[in-house]
């Protein structure tokens, strides 16, 4: 299987916020799509980095409530892991269980056109395992 599947699946909306909006803006976006992470971008379709509840939970943590009213480009994380939609699910699974990633944005020709999240992964994985299952049984039931 490969990410464009899941993206066929799922779609390609990817919310993002500028690097200037405030974690206070972050926060509306992330609860207005009921979502966990967001890419950081300058025109919506670059990568400038990627912001999660969890960077908003540890920094609130570390700096207080004012941090709600300081740029998203603060908090967020830079150097982004990316992947194609050509790629195997089976190489993002790997890459973000070792590098304890949940959410992944997709580039093709350098442009943002989707993002994949580990619950992604684990559906597919998942329905993949059920298409198994469902071959097998269906084999056994009709061998003569």
């Amino acid at each position: 299987m490969r990410i464009r599947d899941i993206l066929r699946r799922k779609g390609g909306a990817v919310a993002t916020v500028r690097p200037e909006a405030t974690v206070r803006q972050l926060l509306a976006v992330l609860a207005e799509h009921n979502i966990g992470a967001v890419v950081v971008s300058p025109d919506g379709a670059s990568i400038a980095g990627i912001v999660s509840e969890r960077d908003v939970v540890r920094r609130m943590h570390e700096r207080g409530a004012a941090l709600l009213d300081r740029p998203v480009s603060d908090i967020m994380t830079a150097e982004v892991r990316s992947c194609g939609p050509a790629d195997k699910v089976e190489d993002l699974r790997r890459t973000m269980t070792e590098h304890r990633i949940r959410h992944v944005p997709v580039l093709e020709d350098g442009r943002l056109t989707g993002i994949v999240s580990i619950g992604d992964v684990v559906k597919s994985a998942i329905d993949e395992l059920q298409s198994e299952r469902e071959h097998l049984v269906d084999y056994i039931q009709n061998v003569p």
